[in-house]
């Protein structure tokens, strides 16, 4: 009970903005979410009582939504395009996290800020920036401001990415591979793709799919670096009670996922409850987010995402080129 009045909160910002999201599938629901949970929470000084349901909503149910996720991926759906694309998955991925490793050095910027920047700009934008987060323990005011900047580049990519199809004469198929590879968000890829062409938007989907299954090494990974960190601080700590519990979860999901080969009548189905849970945990982010800390963060930031963004790019238009695919 103590939660109820914060979750009734967050999940009426979360339907307002699926509605939103709906009528402007290019933004999406979550970015939605986030900003109304950030102006409610600027403009209107949320009681205490609404405090464990907010907290709830951006740690539980954010589990929630990245555990559902896993049953949106899976391995037999990737085919023969999704093995294609691969070697520019890792590619794009290995010489993104470099850049951010190097600018974090550089421009001194906040560790977990860079971290889901990097995996947002490499992976597949505000999915892998949710399932990043708890792991990492980023503050609600990182993830915000990670997803808002990951958003200001998807947009700017649907746009711009169409033309430079044309201008390098790529064919649909490897515009496909292109937008799949080097756009971050979902739906940035598939707007940007379907513009190029249907065959285009085919091979973008199943390219941009496969790059989602790169979360859970990434995720992994930073799972057991940051129970490593947390060992090194307090040798007592137990591994059980650190442990990202739902990560498992979300591998299981996805193994499910492929062991049963789902319709995508039912992929979509938990597509759909996967981003509504989301919306609902990006409301709560939203709702603990002063603006001045966006103000504070800089524009440091933006840069890092701007360069890592650039240099995925590059390294996908050099990788496809070496491999023979455009």
């Amino acid at each position: 009970m103590n939660c109820l009045k914060g979750l009734i909160l967050t999940v009426s910002i979360a339907v307002i903005a699926t509605i939103l999201g709906t009528w402007l599938p290019i933004i999406g629901s979550a970015i939605f979410a986030i900003v109304i949970g950030m102006i409610i929470g600027n403009i209107w000084r949320v009681p205490d009582t609404f405090q464990p349901g907010i907290k709830f909503s951006s740690k539980k149910v954010l589990h929630y939504s990245i555990i559902v996720l896993g049953f949106t991926l899976s391995f037999q759906s990737i085919g023969s395009v999704g093995w294609k694309s691969l070697p520019i998955i890792f590619i794009t991925l290995i010489v993104a996290f470099l850049i951010v490793y190097l600018l974090l050095k550089l421009l001194h910027i906040d560790e977990n800020i860079g971290i889901l920047i990097g995996v947002g700009t490499s992976i597949c934008g505000g999915s892998a920036i949710a399932a990043t987060s708890p792991v990492i323990r980023a503050k609600e005011s990182e993830v915000a401001f990670s997803i808002s900047t990951v958003f200001l580049f998807n947009l700017i990519a649907v746009f711009i990415f169409p033309p430079m199809g044309h201008l390098f004469h790529m064919s649909q198929t490897a515009f496909g591979y292109f937008s799949g590879t080097a756009i971050n968000d979902t739906s940035s890829v598939i707007a940007a793709s379907s513009i190029y062409g249907h065959q285009a938007l085919q091979t973008g989907a199943i390219v941009k799919l496969t790059r989602t299954l790169m979360i859970i090494p990434v995720v992994l990974f930073f799972a057991v670096r940051t129970m490593n960190k947390m060992k090194s601080k307090d040798a007592n700590v137990s591994i059980v009670k650190i442990f990202p519990w739902f990560v498992v979860g979300f591998i299981l999901a996805s193994l499910i996922s492929t062991v049963f080969n789902f319709s995508p009548a039912v992929i979509h189905v938990f597509q759909k409850i996967s981003l509504f849970f989301i919306s609902i945990a990006m409301a709560g982010i939203g709702l603990g987010v002063n603006f001045k800390q966006f103000k504070e963060a800089g524009f440091k930031p933006i840069l890092l995402g701007l360069i890592t963004w650039f240099v995925v790019i590059v390294s996908s238009l050099v990788t496809m080129w070496f491999t023979h695919l455009w």
